[in-house]
C-alpha cells in the first residue's frame, strides 16, 4: 500500500466516523416547525373558530335584517370551514389554508359589497 493509498483510507474513514455538525440556525428552525399532526390540529381549530365566529354573525346579521343572501353567504362559509375541517384531517392541510383564508375574505367582502 502507497502512501497516498493510506492518506485516501485516512480520509474516508475520518469522513464517515466524525459526525457532521448542523448549524444552530438549522437546529433551531427545525424545533420550530410544526409536525403534520400539529398543523392539522392547528388548521382545524383554526376552522373551528371560524365556523363558530360565521354563526355568531350570521344569527347578528339575521336578527338585524332577514336575507336569503346573508343566509347565502354565511351559509357558504359554514360549509367552506366545514369543508376545510375535512380536508384537514386528510392531511391536506396547505390547500384547507388557501381555502379558509380566500373563503373568509371573499365572504367578508361579499358581506361588505352585496349585503345593504
Amino acid at each position: 500500500m502507497s502512501t497516498s493509498d493510506q492518506d485516501q483510507d485516512e480520509t474516508v474513514d475520518a469522513s464517515t466516523t466524525a459526525p457532521i455538525s448542523a448549524p444552530d440556525d438549522t437546529a433551531d428552525a427545525e424545533e420550530r416547525r410544526l409536525t403534520p399532526r400539529q398543523a392539522r390540529r392547528l388548521r382545524i381549530v383554526l376552522s373551528s373558530v371560524g365556523m363558530a365566529a360565521m354563526a355568531v354573525v350570521l344569527g347578528l346579521r339575521i336578527a338585524s335584517r332577514s336575507s336569503v343572501l346573508v343566509v347565502g353567504v354565511y351559509g357558504l362559509a359554514l360549509i367552506l370551514c366545514g369543508i376545510v375541517i375535512e380536508l384537514s384531517r386528510n392531511g391536506r392541510t396547505r390547500l384547507g389554508s388557501w381555502l379558509l383564508g380566500v373563503g373568509l375574505v371573499a365572504a367578508i367582502g361579499s358581506d361588505w359589497l352585496l349585503i345593504p
